[in-house]
């Protein structure tokens, strides 16, 4: 639904004026969630929190939202999915603290007259946490009218455009930490941020279907990426950005308005 044009859809770039003039239109406002921790030797440890906050900035701009400043510690790195605690800079939460940090953000939130909120993450680990923080919240705030989405953007990721990014097949979410999916984003929305010269060509990681604690070195590639992002670039950023605003700002327009236009008719 979109509506009049603002300065920025950034929270944090806004005055308190300009914000609370953004509220009085009852926007979706989107809570970026990420990790930081290791991306391989060609990419910053910040990109799940960036692209996350990229990806709500276009959504934003697309359906009227704001977007607030992002969570940028996330759910402590796992062996199997991101590498462990094998790399120095990996600065993970424990799973409680996220989801009281994402409670009490919610909560924040509402109490400033938000009513629509969508949690856009972009680290594997998160999810539960996030979903338990967002369950807490509602329990103090959802007599108030309060509705929340929580998404991963890469369920978003359609047949046609994994055809279109992995000719070869498309490994699965489990082996794509700093491989083709997120090099190739970080290459559309923050090219100056990839060293291109050192994208890492290394096999996939060979790690049973179990953790174990200890966790085990030799689980995880030297290089940090679980799987090579040689077939990254820019288009297949483009491509996939593009698909996520569509197809992102079309679910956020399914759950937060075309309801209030059906509730609207009854």
């Amino acid at each position: 639904m979109k509506t009049a044009k603002m300065r920025t859809v950034l929270m944090s770039e806004m005055t308190w004026r300009e914000y609370a003039q953004a509220l009085e239109r009852d926007p979706v406002v989107f809570i970026p969630t990420g990790a930081l921790e290791q991306h391989g030797p060609h990419l910053p440890m910040a990109v799940d929190y960036l692209l996350p906050t990229a990806i709500a900035r276009e959504v934003a701009e697309q359906v009227g939202g704001v977007v607030a400043a992002p969570v940028t510690y996330g759910y402590k790195s796992m062996t199997r999915s991101a590498g462990g605690p094998f790399f120095p800079g990996s600065t993970g939460l424990d799973g409680h603290t996220l989801s009281l940090v994402i409670r009490d953000i919610i909560r924040e939130l509402v109490r400033h007259g938000a009513r629509r909120i969508c949690v856009l993450d972009g680290n594997y680990e998160n999810l539960w946490f996030l979903n338990e923080g967002i369950d807490l919240a509602m329990r103090e705030v959802g007599d108030k009218g309060v509705r929340i989405m929580c998404l991963q953007h890469w369920e978003f990721l359609t047949e046609e455009t994994l055809a279109q990014v992995f000719p070869d097949g498309y490994p699965g979410i489990e082996l794509e930490h700093a491989a083709v999916l997120e090099t190739s984003l970080m290459m559309h929305f923050h090219p100056q941020l990839v060293l291109t010269q050192q994208v890492p060509d290394n096999a996939a990681a060979d790690a049973p279907c179990y953790d174990v604690w200890p966790p085990r070195r030799e689980w995880v590639a030297p290089e940090g990426s679980l799987i090579s992002a040689k077939g990254a670039s820019p288009a297949k950023g483009a491509l996939i950005a593009a698909q996520y605003t569509r197809d992102i700002s079309a679910a956020v327009e399914r759950e937060f308005y075309a309801t209030d236009a059906v509730a609207a008719q009854a």
